[in-house]
This record gives structure tokens, sequence and C-alpha cells, in this order.
């Protein structure tokens, strides 16, 4: 951005090279950007039809064995961006930034509230001002809608019983021992297996030790 232009809006990027100008304005509520038309450089123009005709001379000086002076034939390589261009050139840029700012004026307005420039997708129209002071009726009453349903989902969430079981705290005991046998397939303590019983009747599964089948009460 050079520093000697002073624009409507200085929330603005320079986007001129050699070859011409072009700028980009921001809106300063989204921050969206407005890129204008290029405009080609004239003294660009000039340089590149004096070198191509340098180019000629140079071949038909090799041709002719004669030399042309006064022409040089290409330019320095720019070491910085704006740094060794003309003054020509830089008057060019003055007078492009002005026709931009009058083409990128048009797709923005100045909230008189707040003083920033904004885009017209954040300018409310009916108020007259930009919709960081004045939002839209309709956008906040969807938002503040959308906000209430989430809020009301998380509650009802919050009040629904998941698990409905019940949890006790038992030990498994060893029938050959009486002791708690623990986690295993054998008791820790005598070593007594702790499969399960399959009844020969109905082919429920009971616990060593019992007696009789849970299922149809056959003696075991």
């Amino acid at each position: 951005m050079a520093g000697n232009l002073i624009a409507f809006n200085d929330n603005f990027a320079d986007n001129s090279t050699e070859a011409g100008f072009q700028f980009t304005f921001f809106c300063n509520n989204c921050r969206e950007g407005y890129k204008t038309r290029f405009t080609e450089s004239q003294t660009y123009k000039k340089k590149k039809f004096f070198k191509g005709l340098g180019d000629v001379l140079g071949v038909v000086s090799q041709l002719t064995g004669k030399s042309f002076g006064g022409l040089e034939r290409g330019s320095d390589i720019i070491s910085e961006r704006f740094n060794g261009m003309s003054p020509e050139w830089h008057k060019e840029h003055e007078a492009a930034f002005e026709l931009a700012q009058n083409e990128a004026k048009g797709h923005f307005k100045r909230c008189p509230k707040c003083a920033k420039w904004t885009c017209e997708s954040c300018w409310n129209e009916q108020a007259g001002l930009c919709v960081a002071d004045a939002p839209r009726e309709n956008v906040e009453v969807a938002a503040a809608r959308a906000g209430k349903l989430v809020q009301d989902i998380q509650q009802a969430a919050q009040a629904t019983p998941v698990f409905t079981g019940k949890i006790e705290g038992k030990q498994t005991l060893c029938a050959k021992c009486g002791k708690p046998a623990g986690e295993g397939k054998f008791c820790s303590n005598c070593g007594a297996s702790l499969g399960l019983v399959k009844c020969p009747k109905c082919g429920a599964d009971n616990q060593q030790g019992v007696n009789f089948c849970g299922g149809c009460g056959t003696k075991l």
C-alpha cells in the first residue's frame, strides 16, 4: 500500500503492478472486498514499445555492422514493489487510485452512527444504518428461534433418563468354600470351577452348588 494514497476507506489493498493499476476495498464489517477494474499503465506500454524497437534495432545493427545509440534495451528489475518506478508511472498510479475510489464508492455505504464503510450486504436499507448498529429484524428473530430450539433440545436431553436398571454390588461366592471367588473362571481361594451347570432337562444355566434347576426344578 503506497503511503501517499489517501482513500475514502483506509481498509484497502493496492494490487497495482508495473503493467497497470488495480485496488481492492474492504468492508469494515464483514471484511469482504471489492476489486476495481484493471487500468493499464501508459508508461508501461511505451516501455514495451521502445524495448521492442530496441530489440529490432539491435538485430539490424548486427546485420549491418552499425550501432544505434540512445536506446536502452530492456529495463532494470524492480527490487521492491514500487521502488524504481518512473515519476510518470507514479502520476498514473495516483490518478488511477482516484478513479478506483469513485468506482468503489458506489458499492459501499457509510454508516452515520459508527462512520464505517460497509458493503451492501452489511447495510440495513430500512434503518439507514449498518447491520452492526441496526441488525435486521428477520435475521435476529430467526437466529433467536434457532438458539432457543438448541437450548430446549439440550434441556430435554438433560431431563431424559437414559439408564433405568439397578446397579448392585454383588460378589460371586464359591459354592464349594463359600468365600468370594473373584472374577475368574475358578475360585481364587479353593480353585473350584465357577462355570455354569446346564440342566439336562430344560437346558437352563445354573450356578455351581445349587441342587435344583432354576428353570424347571429338576434335581441337579
